[in-house]
């Protein structure tokens, strides 16, 4: 009993350093100015870290996290072709009812599990500021679950710095990080459905997505400005006029809405007269589908408005309330 105890432990606290070292390696990778594979690396090695990290923590709580198969009253277990156990994979270990991980930062691992998926056999471009708010909550998420689950003793952020930049951000770059446009179309087309069927408080959530405000500062004697982030209470006299900056540079991808989702809202406002027939019938006749409006975009063969499109259709109904009423 001694010594199955003993192994027991010692594997948990393996898998741990494993998923300690996957991290703080994906960190690294993307973190290197001389590395171009940046995001698909990140996104392999972050998968990994956090598998490790659960199989830890199911290990500790004596959970069996191999597949098998019931047979006759007893566990026949799932072989690889040379003879080694198939352990779950992080999307399993998620499903897992016992599971510890919160809905949030499960949706954060969901979308880098489906965007593993189509990178697998697919070149992309420009992803890695596209997506770095949803990498870094990734990040934090992990270290909070890993002190939360084993100990503080266990946290990585000692080992980490913030990473140095060569350029400012102005508006005209940060216009370009919401564009999917240089984008492959099953990367573009899989950001744009997943992004619209999560509710709007889930993807505003800093674990599934964390982004963080920076904005140039002055002072009035040596010392006040040494370090490049500093964190200041939303209520503080010193936020007040920076709204506009915040909203102006905000990384968050544009919102995209389905054209059934616009139909039902509009009918949930009591137009229920509006429907698909009345929505295609306002757009052919506003010609909204013309790029140059922006009202939407095409993503692969699917085409998804925006909210200024939301907008001119609810105060279409509004003027034409006799007519849908």
């Amino acid at each position: 009993m001694y010594k199955r105890k003993r192994r027991i432990g010692s594997v948990k606290e393996e898998l741990l350093q494993k998923a300690r070292e996957a991290m703080l390696t994906s960190v690294q990778v993307f973190n290197n100015p001389n590395i171009v594979f940046k995001s698909e690396s990140f996104i392999v090695l972050a998968i990994i870290s956090w598998t490790y990290l659960l199989h830890a923590y199911f290990r500790k709580e004596k959970i069996d996290y191999r597949y098998f198969q019931p047979i006759n009253g007893r566990k026949k277990y799932d072989k690889t072709k040379h003879g080694g156990y198939k352990y779950w994979e992080l999307e399993r270990c998620l499903n897992e009812h016992r599971s510890p991980i919160d809905k949030i930062t499960s949706w954060n691992l969901r979308f880098l599990i489906g965007l593993r998926h189509e990178i697998e056999h697919q070149m992309t471009t420009k992803i890695d500021d596209l997506l770095s708010a949803r990498f870094q909550a990734c990040c934090l998420n992990f270290n909070m679950y890993l002190k939360k689950l084993f100990g503080d003793k266990f946290g990585i952020e000692k080992y980490l710095s913030f990473s140095l930049q060569f350029s400012s951000l102005d508006e005209k770059q940060v216009s370009q990080l919401r564009d999917y446009a240089d984008l492959p179309k099953n990367i573009s087309a899989y950001i744009g459905y997943f992004d619209e069927n999560l509710p709007e408080k889930e993807f505003n959530d800093s674990k599934f997505s964390y982004r963080v405000l920076f904005v140039p500062k002055t002072v009035n004697r040596k010392g006040q400005a040494d370090r490049v982030i500093e964190f200041v209470d939303p209520k503080s006299p010193m936020t007040q006029g920076l709204s506009k900056v915040y909203w102006a540079t905000k990384d968050r991808e544009k919102p995209k809405h389905l054209p059934s989702k616009i139909v039902r809202e509009m009918q949930e406002l009591g137009y229920k007269n509006f429907k698909q027939y009345q929505h295609t019938k306002l757009w052919q006749k506003v010609n909204g589908k013309n790029p140059a409006k922006g009202y939407g975009v095409q993503i692969e063969k699917t085409w998804y408005w925006y909210d200024s499109w939301f907008e001119y259709v609810k105060n279409h109904c509004e003027k034409n309330k006799t007519k849908y009423i």
